[in-house]
């Protein structure tokens, strides 16, 4: 009995919540927001996804490369003053 006056009140309280801010939480439409966002809404999500994974990726891949062709720089350095 006392569990269901809780649920009563604590309902009561969101509510009143909800329906105090609904017009701020409304936020401004597809229409008036910036143009990545309309790309975004515009467009399945999945592929901005996919797009954001592979610049991440390709970014990784570029300085692993990068990295291997440095150290390789410095062995070749070190077996040649090493062969002096």
């Amino acid at each position: 009995m006392k569990t269901d006056f809780v649920k009563e009140n604590s309902q009561t309280a969101v509510d009143t919540l909800t329906s105090s801010y609904s017009d701020q939480w409304a936020g401004a439409g597809v229409e008036e927001s910036s143009a990545f966002i309309q790309f975004m809404a515009s467009n399945d999500l999945i592929f901005v996804v996919l797009g954001v994974s592979l610049i991440i990726w390709f970014t990784l891949l570029f300085f692993m490369i990068k990295v291997d062709r440095d150290v390789s720089k410095l062995e070749e350095t070190l077996k040649e003053e090493k062969d002096s």
